[in-house]
């Protein structure tokens, strides 16, 4: 059984104004379901079904310079479907109860986190990843750049904004930073992040 691209949380509209319906069916429905369609491709009759099987998948190519394609189209099916996950319609706002805790412990205060997460969104060279993971019991910011993922380096990803331009240029053009900002104050899902820790 062939991996399957994995179905949208909400309906391909549910982010609208702030992540068109046609921004979508191209990120999606053309980008998304083409790593998928690669991926299966790659891996033949070897091909997974399960959220544990593509994360098998991306630890065993990590690093492996034979199979580059296999971890580059593995982690982008695995990124993606992430970063659905991390919005929601009426998304943003500021997390609550543990999570925001440890985010004020981290970084001093939710406003801190913001700038820095902002920071490693806007910074990422090229096409990218910024993120918010949990390593050694500590939440950090990080970036990625291509399709690199938080699970090739040992960390717990909790929340990732996609930086490739096909997240956003339909919608902001080059305005990546205005993107990230209303990524964090209108669609950040903070159930699921702190449903990651």
């Amino acid at each position: 059984m062939a991996f399957e691209l994995p179905p949208l949380p909400y309906a391909q509209d549910a982010l609208e104004p702030h992540i068109s319906a046609n921004t979508l069916s191209f990120h999606y429905g053309k980008h998304h379901n083409t790593y998928v369609v690669n991926l299966n491709n790659l891996l033949g009759d070897n091909a997974g079904k399960t959220q544990e099987d593509l994360e098998s998948v991306i630890k065993s190519a990590a690093g492996d310079s034979s199979k580059v394609g296999v971890f580059n189209n593995a982690a982008q099916v695995w990124n993606h479907t992430f970063y659905w996950n991390c919005m929601k319609p009426n998304g943003g706002g500021a997390p609550t109860g543990e999570l925001a805790d440890k985010i004020n412990a981290a970084f001093g205060s939710f406003d801190k986190f913001k700038e820095e997460f902002t920071q490693a969104c806007i910074t990422a060279f090229g096409s990218g990843w910024g993120w918010l993971v949990l390593e050694d019991g500590k939440l950090k910011i990080t970036k990625t750049i291509g399709a690199d993922t938080p699970l090739a380096h040992g960390q717990k990803a909790l929340l990732t904004c996609d930086v490739w331009e096909h997240a956003y240029y339909l919608d902001y053009q080059n305005l990546r930073p205005k993107y990230v900002e209303t990524f964090l104050n209108e669609l950040v899902n903070w159930d699921f992040v702190a449903s990651q820790l």
